[in-house]
């Protein structure tokens, strides 16, 4: 059992860390899984005008500050109830997909909607719901390895 004191701060520098890292991760897996044969993503579509490639920009840096927030306040909380860690964050992953997508994302919708950034997804096939379901859980998994190690070497 570890003797390090708990520190909010440290935990929060840890999960913001490791949320970035699994931001990139989870884009990656995406990015692959959009171009599967029968997965039909807006990401896969080439952006041909000035406005569609701004709009894809603020769509990436809400993804990216998404990550990085969600993974601060995970590794806050890790620092105040340890369980939360538990599968080495993959229970952390899997509540992602209706934190994110199911209650987060209407409930900023108008915000979202004057950014020009959708405020709600389209409905997902069964495919892509999957394909979602896996690419969080490796958030969780990439954030929960990152936060122990960033925390670690901070301590």
């Amino acid at each position: 059992m570890s003797t390090r004191s708990r520190s909010i701060v440290k935990g929060a520098l840890a999960g913001l860390v490791g949320g970035l890292l699994a931001t990139a991760v989870k884009s990656s897996i995406e990015k692959v899984h959009s171009q599967l044969p029968g997965v039909e993503s807006e990401s896969s579509a080439p952006l041909e005008s000035l406005q569609g490639r701004e709009r894809s920009e603020r769509q990436s840096g809400t993804h990216w500050g998404f990550g990085a927030a969600v993974g601060a306040a995970y590794g806050a909380f890790a620092e105040l109830y340890p369980p939360v860690t538990s599968k080495l964050g993959a229970s952390f992953g899997m509540a992602m997909v209706p934190l994110a997508h199911d209650t987060t994302i209407p409930l900023l919708g108008a915000a979202l909607a004057a950014a020009g950034i959708s405020a709600r997804p389209e409905p997902q096939t069964t495919r892509e719901h999957f394909g979602e379901m896996a690419s969080n859980i490796a958030f969780g998994v990439v954030t929960e390895t990152t936060r122990r190690i960033v925390r670690r070497a901070i301590d």
